[in-house]
Protein backbone atom coordinates (compact mmCIF):
# COMPACT_ATOMS: atom_id res chain seq x y z
CA UNK A 1 0.00 0.00 0.00
CA UNK A 2 1.32 3.91 -0.73
CA UNK A 3 0.05 6.39 1.34
CA UNK A 4 0.24 10.19 0.87
CA UNK A 5 -0.35 12.65 3.55
CA UNK A 6 -1.89 16.29 3.09
CA UNK A 7 -3.21 18.84 5.02
CA UNK A 8 -0.32 20.71 6.75
CA UNK A 9 0.19 24.31 6.65
CA UNK A 10 0.68 27.07 9.43
CA UNK A 11 -1.85 27.87 11.62
CA UNK A 12 -1.68 30.12 14.76
CA UNK A 13 -1.82 28.75 18.27
CA UNK A 14 -5.30 28.15 19.65
CA UNK A 15 -6.11 27.25 15.81
CA UNK A 16 -7.16 23.78 13.95
CA UNK A 17 -5.85 21.89 11.25
CA UNK A 18 -6.92 18.58 9.38
CA UNK A 19 -4.38 16.11 7.76
CA UNK A 20 -5.48 13.59 5.13
CA UNK A 21 -3.79 10.46 4.55
CA UNK A 22 -4.84 8.94 1.01
CA UNK A 23 -3.91 5.18 0.22
CA UNK A 24 -3.73 3.26 -3.00
CA UNK A 25 -3.70 -0.35 -3.33
CA UNK A 26 -5.46 -3.16 -2.30
CA UNK A 27 -6.95 -4.42 1.23
CA UNK A 28 -6.59 -0.25 2.80
CA UNK A 29 -9.45 -1.50 5.23
CA UNK A 30 -7.54 -4.73 6.63
CA UNK A 31 -4.46 -2.09 7.75
CA UNK A 32 -4.27 -0.66 11.39
CA UNK A 33 -2.73 3.09 10.19
CA UNK A 34 -1.31 5.94 12.75
CA UNK A 35 0.27 8.94 12.72
CA UNK A 36 3.80 10.01 13.84
CA UNK A 37 5.48 12.85 13.89
CA UNK A 38 9.03 14.16 14.27
CA UNK A 39 10.06 18.15 15.09
CA UNK A 40 13.34 18.93 13.90
CA UNK A 41 15.99 17.01 15.89
CA UNK A 42 13.63 14.46 17.93
CA UNK A 43 12.89 11.20 17.34
CA UNK A 44 9.37 10.39 15.40
CA UNK A 45 7.17 9.99 17.82
CA UNK A 46 3.01 8.25 18.12
CA UNK A 47 0.41 10.73 17.56
CA UNK A 48 -2.90 8.38 17.33
CA UNK A 49 -3.82 5.01 15.52
CA UNK A 50 -6.84 3.74 14.31
CA UNK A 51 -7.72 0.02 13.54
CA UNK A 52 -8.50 -1.01 10.59
CA UNK A 53 -12.85 -0.87 10.41
CA UNK A 54 -12.00 2.26 13.10
CA UNK A 55 -13.48 0.54 16.00
CA UNK A 56 -10.51 1.29 18.21
CA UNK A 57 -8.31 4.24 18.28
CA UNK A 58 -5.04 4.85 20.40
CA UNK A 59 -3.87 8.54 21.09
CA UNK A 60 -0.43 9.83 22.87
CA UNK A 61 -1.26 11.87 26.07
CA UNK A 62 -0.08 14.74 24.44
CA UNK A 63 -3.14 15.29 22.23
CA UNK A 64 -5.60 13.06 24.14
CA UNK A 65 -8.78 15.45 23.68
CA UNK A 66 -7.55 17.78 21.05
CA UNK A 67 -6.95 15.19 18.49
CA UNK A 68 -9.26 12.68 16.63
CA UNK A 69 -8.58 10.54 14.28
CA UNK A 70 -10.97 8.75 11.72
CA UNK A 71 -11.32 6.92 8.53
CA UNK A 72 -13.48 6.45 5.52
CA UNK A 73 -12.75 2.75 4.04
CA UNK A 74 -15.17 4.03 1.33
CA UNK A 75 -12.26 6.69 0.27
CA UNK A 76 -9.53 4.97 1.57
CA UNK A 77 -8.50 7.66 3.50
CA UNK A 78 -7.53 8.63 7.41
CA UNK A 79 -8.10 11.72 8.81
CA UNK A 80 -6.68 13.48 11.50
CA UNK A 81 -8.58 16.52 12.79
CA UNK A 82 -6.55 18.61 14.97
CA UNK A 83 -7.89 21.34 17.59
CA UNK A 84 -6.51 23.83 20.05
CA UNK A 85 -2.86 23.13 18.37
CA UNK A 86 0.46 24.69 20.44
CA UNK A 87 3.58 25.40 19.22
CA UNK A 88 4.79 22.13 20.76
CA UNK A 89 2.85 20.39 17.63
CA UNK A 90 5.05 22.17 15.02
CA UNK A 91 6.62 18.88 13.28
CA UNK A 92 6.52 16.89 10.33
CA UNK A 93 3.57 14.32 10.69
CA UNK A 94 3.54 11.20 8.87
CA UNK A 95 1.11 8.26 8.28
CA UNK A 96 2.31 4.33 8.27
CA UNK A 97 0.37 1.27 7.56
CA UNK A 98 0.44 -2.14 9.96
CA UNK A 99 -1.38 -5.10 8.44
CA UNK A 100 -2.39 -6.12 11.98
CA UNK A 101 -5.19 -5.73 14.27
CA UNK A 102 -4.28 -4.46 17.10
CA UNK A 103 -3.57 -0.30 17.56
CA UNK A 104 0.39 0.38 18.42
CA UNK A 105 2.45 3.23 19.20
CA UNK A 106 5.60 1.25 18.62
CA UNK A 107 7.19 2.55 14.73
CA UNK A 108 9.07 -0.22 14.17
CA UNK A 109 5.10 -2.30 14.06
CA UNK A 110 4.65 -0.42 11.26
CA UNK A 111 5.24 -1.50 7.35
CA UNK A 112 4.75 1.37 4.87
CA UNK A 113 5.01 5.02 5.40
CA UNK A 114 3.91 7.91 3.64
CA UNK A 115 6.08 11.21 2.94
CA UNK A 116 5.11 13.76 5.61
CA UNK A 117 3.43 17.11 6.02
CA UNK A 118 4.45 19.72 7.75
CA UNK A 119 2.42 21.62 10.53
CA UNK A 120 3.79 24.67 11.89
CA UNK A 121 2.05 26.31 14.92
CA UNK A 122 3.02 29.79 15.73
CA UNK A 123 2.61 31.58 18.94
Amino acid sequence: VQLQASGGGLVQAGGSLRLSCAASGRAFSTYVIGWFRQAPGKERDFVAAITSRGGSTYYADSVKGRFTISRDNTKNTVYLQMSSLKPEDTAVHYCAADYGSLVTKNRDEYDYWGQGTLVTVSS
